[in-house]
């Protein structure tokens, strides 16, 4: 009979659904969602970037990654600038607000990690976030 409590697919949904759980509680506060921390979180790391660019890089489709961007418009945490190459894309700069708050909200980010893995040794970490980046890409 097929163990469905110990198949990659359903243990992975599980871990999923705590993880989100977990960060969405403490996210919560600050008024944001996990994918709209995600998308935050890189342009922290490059600020500028067209709605394309971000799709590919969260890999959040484009037509979501629309709406969370307007969400976090409306908070002031993002502005979109016309591309000056591209009439039809625009450019994605976090504004001061959302800059600002990179520090608090990393940390929180790490808190929330170290308390979701708490169960592993760090050597396990490294394991689960390499096997983790195989299953994530896309292979024929």
């Amino acid at each position: 009979m097929y163990e469905i409590e110990k198949s990659i697919g359903f243990l992975l949904a599980k871990a999923h659904q705590r993880g989100w759980a977990l960060f969405s509680e403490e996210i919560g506060r600050y008024d944001l969602t996990p994918p709209q921390f995600s998308v935050l979180a890189f342009l922290w790391k490059q600020d500028g970037l067209t709605q394309t660019e971000l799709s590919d890089k969260t890999q959040i489709d484009r037509t979501t990654l629309g709406g969370l961007i307007d969400r976090l418009e409306r908070q002031g945490m993002v502005e979109r600038k016309p591309h000056p190459q591209d009439r039809r894309a625009h450019l994605v700069f976090l504004t001061e607000k959302g800059s600002s708050q990179s520090g608090e909200l990393s940390r929180l980010a790490g808190k929330v990690l170290e308390r979701f893995v708490s169960g592993l040794t760090p050597q396990d970490q490294h394991e689960l976030t390499r096997m983790l980046d195989i299953l994530r890409k896309e292979r024929n």
